[in-house]
């Protein structure tokens, strides 16, 4: 404790001095296993609702299957991946899917603005992919350490428990990467019309793989063949006011009638390396790779075909978790992934039980072999060795052994200092959100601008004003509209100084920084770091 404020500390007690960053290896990562206030943070928050899932409450799925096309574009798939999936024509894989609002209760109104999550399961013949993303192709946050406090901040006041705006755009307004996701929740697109009418993505980069160990980074989005379409709030309203579950309802009756929604699966590809020649990160989630420099390459389709027979046996306890990849398939450093992986999974252990991945909705088409005994509701052993004695590897008795390694592995080379980073490329945090308000129709941008300024009308004047602050710094109309609407004196709002600690709107810091404001040291090898190498 101070004489001027609390502090935060971890469950232990000791002081956190920085709560902003994960620790990593140099900048860009990879995170690392040791970050123990993120542990604590993150699986603590993962206990925090029983049974109902903490994010992701109100849901409903669908059976269906994925057919590839054997091709990433006009490129066989086989040069960027190994995955089987991606590869085989004629194959129809079997699928789960699993669309919902994030932070609503179970029975909240589905037009809610919200994102919808759009999490897939893909039962391959090389074990179980799941692709666990959202209908927007961006995030509020880029470093995981962060989600907890996101979450908390969006869901209802512990004291009232009630959703207030002013909770949000307290967290918001000292994140600017977060606009260009308010920019697109706060416009119609925060509210799809259904679930078959709106797009997917995997929003993290991830990479892909292929034979000759070679990668390259990746994005994966849904195209409904529906088309989008979504709503504003009073044609929200109304809807609501006749059906909290309408999107519910009509998945499942267009599935009853045979007019099964179809997706395309596309990626974006780009070299697996950081790009300097890039105006932002391409691992920062809270952006977008813009289309005309990475096209949607078409892959393959989806399509669900099936309405589950037990809600709760199946679309409750479906449960996702985004390290669950197949061969071909790989990490980035993406931060938000890679807290994201501990999470999903860690959550669905604490939810479901120890053994959710015995429950037929999540466990794989082929055989699982493993040594994990026991634990909580464990109703069968997994397949194990010809020798029902050893339940351990290496063995000579005839236990479980090694599977055949890879011709040719992907060796990510990874040097740096270990350390919490604030991001180098801080300018598109303004940019991307400007471009996306200049390339809303007028309707979607009277909609966005209507519903920020009544929440502005809800929230402090400090807050209400650093927010028109950073929307007129995304686009000058942008903040003057939004100003003119709740009331706020737009000269006041425009006198206000940068946040402290972070660069000015649309600048850059001057190179790989610690999150307390210094520059990252030298290299203690000689030659110094590429990035250093490349500054010099």
């Amino acid at each position: 404790m101070t004489e001027e404020r609390p502090i935060l500390t971890t469950r232990q007690g000791h002081p956190v001095r920085d709560n902003q960053s994960m620790r990593t290896v140099g900048e860009r990562g990879p995170a690392k296993l040791e970050n123990y206030q993120f542990i604590e943070k993150i699986t603590h928050f993962d206990r925090e609702r029983i049974p109902e899932r903490v994010v992701h409450a109100r849901g409903t799925g669908a059976h269906g299957w994925f057919e590839a096309y054997g091709k990433i574009g006009d490129e066989p798939a086989s040069k960027y991946t190994k995955a089987r999936v991606l590869n085989e024509t004629g194959v129809r894989t079997p699928m789960f899917v699993r669309f919902s609002t994030v932070a609503g209760a179970k029975e909240s109104p589905e037009t809610a603005r919200d994102p919808r999550g759009f999490a897939v399961k893909f039962y391959t013949k090389d074990g179980n992919w799941d692709l666990v993303g959202n209908n927007l192709k961006i995030f509020f946050i880029r470093d995981a350490i962060k989600f907890p406090d996101m979450i908390h901040a969006f869901k209802p006041d512990p004291v009232s428990n009630r959703q207030e705006a002013w909770r949000f755009f307290d967290f918001v307004m000292h994140h600017p990467e977060a606009l260009h996701m308010v920019t697109w929740l706060k416009s119609p697109w925060g509210i799809p019309a259904t679930y078959r009418e709106m797009e997917g993505s995997g929003v993290n980069t991830y990479k892909l793989v292929n034979e000759q160990g070679v990668a390259h980074l990746v994005k994966f989005h849904w195209v409904p063949k529906q088309g989008v379409r979504n709503l504003t709030s009073p044609e929200a309203e109304a809807v609501q006011a006749k059906d909290v579950g309408h999107a519910t309802r009509d998945l499942y009756d267009a599935i009853e009638r045979g007019d099964y929604p179809e997706w395309e699966f596309c990626v974006q590809i780009m070299s697996d390396d950081d790009h300097p020649e890039l105006s932002f990160d391409p691992l920062d989630d809270t952006k977008r790779w813009p289309e005309d420099q990475f096209p949607l390459l078409p892959v393959g389709r989806m399509v669900l075909d099936r309405n589950p027979d037990n809600v709760f046996a199946e679309t409750e306890q479906a449960a996702f978790g985004t390290g669950v990849l197949i061969e071909g398939i790989d990490f980035s450093d993406d931060k938000m992934l890679q807290g994201r992986t501990l999470s999903y999974s860690d959550t669905q252990r604490y939810r479901v039980g120890a053994n959710y991945l015995q429950l037929p909705i999540n466990a794989p088409k082929v055989d699982a072999r493993t040594n994990q005994r026991d634990g909580q509701m464990a109703f069968f052993v997994d397949t194990g060795g010809e020798n029902p004695h050893v339940n351990y590897e290496p063995s000579s008795m005839n236990g479980l052994g090694e599977a055949q390694k890879p011709r040719k592995d992907y060796h990510q080379w990874v040097e740096g200092h270990l350390g919490r980073y604030q991001i180098t490329r801080a300018a598109d945090d303004y940019t991307q959100a400007g471009e996306r308000y200049r390339t809303f129709e007028d309707r979607e941008r009277d909609d966005l601008v209507n519903n920020l300024a009544a929440d502005m009308k809800a929230c402090p004047e400090h807050i209400a004003l650093r927010m028109v602050w950073h929307f007129h710094h995304c686009d000058e109309d942008y903040g003057r509209r939004v100003a003119e609407g709740a009331g706020i004196d737009l000269q006041k709002a425009l006198a206000l100084p940068p946040l402290p600690g972070k660069p000015a709107p649309g600048q850059n810091r001057s190179g790989p920084t610690y999150s307390d404001g210094q520059a990252e040291e030298a290299s203690p090898h000689a030659g110094g770091s590429p990035t250093q190498q490349a500054a010099e």
